[in-house]
């Protein structure tokens, strides 16, 4: 009898786990509303240049201007955490972030993502641009790339500099090599003065394949010695994000992974081979790198090396000193304010 009660508990256990599992699966996403007239909050599928992407839009009033976030990574969402971030933004912009394809809820079981590349994603940024616009009502966006996401967003706002008020380059790429070598100076610098042994002979037994580009700097050891983020948890942030946020659900978090796991080492391979420095020389519109002071991620001192070399009749380079790869999560009030004092006043 004791036996068959236990049977029958394990069963129920089993069961149980099974049913939320199943749920937490198929649970309804959504993002939550904004109060007043011209509020817009959305989250939704749409096809954009022949292929279905998610796009979350928010904004205390439609008619603010738009802003796109072009997401790093590759294949990195930040729609399941930004919105802790963007409170103030909101209240100034229209702010639009969308997964790229391949990538976070676009990412579509069964569909073959070998052939995506840069310019394909430029081709989708660009015809999302053409649809927001659109639909909102204005004539351009501002346009702000993250990490990866600049070297999407920077060949957009070369290939179409009409169709943005201006172009923002968070966590800028540039050339892959100098970046590297900067972050691998580092992270050696951080470890040695930290009396790491075992860090120091890793980072020694690699230092050859660094210096010939064949590797890149361990991303452990550049967030383990602050090189990534120094006021912010970026990995909490996608864990209390894919938990607690109505953004995602747990089909969602595997779309992620899985999108991850299929096309970022093809579009990193891709960006080495032709640094954003070969491929943008030149940009016809107002151009802003922000910067934090220790983001050895993507390098600044390589940002700045690029910036000084780009040719733009309106440019300026911005360091934020406390911050590393997310000036605009670290510091966010004062990225708040610098994008409405630029923008809006």
């Amino acid at each position: 009898m004791r036996k068959r009660r236990k049977t029958k508990t394990f069963v129920s256990i089993i069961l149980v786990l099974v049913a939320i599992i199943g749920a937490a699966l198929v649970f309804p996403t959504w993002t939550p509303s904004i109060k007043g007239e011209n509020g817009i909050a959305a989250l939704e599928q749409m096809k954009v240049n022949g292929a279905w992407h998610e796009v979350m839009i928010r904004g205390a009033d439609r008619n603010n201007p738009i802003v796109i976030f072009v997401h790093g990574g590759p294949g990195c969402s930040e729609i399941p955490y930004v919105r802790k971030y963007q409170e103030t933004l909101e209240e100034h912009f229209t702010i639009v972030h969308y997964d790229q394809r391949g990538s976070g809820k676009s990412f579509r079981f069964g569909e073959d993502y070998s052939n995506v590349t840069a310019g394909v994603l430029v081709e989708d940024l660009l015809s999302l641009t053409d649809y927001l616009t659109d639909r909102l009502g204005q004539s351009k966006a501002i346009l702000i790339g993250h990490s990866y996401g600049t070297y999407i967003g920077m060949q957009a706002a070369a290939s179409a500099p009409e169709k943005y008020a201006a172009y923002i380059g968070i966590g800028q790429v540039a050339d892959h090599h100098a970046s590297e070598l900067d972050s691998f100076a580092y992270v050696l610098e951080q470890a040695s003065a930290a009396g790491d042994q075992s860090d120091v002979s890793k980072l020694e037994a690699i230092r050859e394949d660094i210096e010939a580009g064949l590797e890149r700097t361990p991303r452990s050891l550049i967030r383990k010695y602050g090189g990534a983020a120094r006021l912010i948890n970026d990995n909490r942030d996608y864990v209390e994000g894919f938990l607690l946020n109505r953004e995602y659900n747990l089909l969602d978090v595997i779309r992620y992974a899985r999108g991850i796991a299929e096309s970022q080492d093809t579009l990193l391979e891709e960006e080495a081979e032709s640094p954003i420095t070969s491929l943008v020389k030149k940009l016809e519109l107002p151009v802003y790198f922000v910067m934090g002071e220790f983001d050895y991620m993507t390098s600044t001192n390589a940002a700045k090396a690029y910036f000084d070399e780009l040719d733009a009749s309106d440019k300026t380079f911005i360091v934020y000193e406390h911050s590393a790869h997310y000036p605009q999560f670290e510091e966010e009030e004062r990225f708040a304010e610098w994008m409405a004092t630029t923008f809006r006043d």
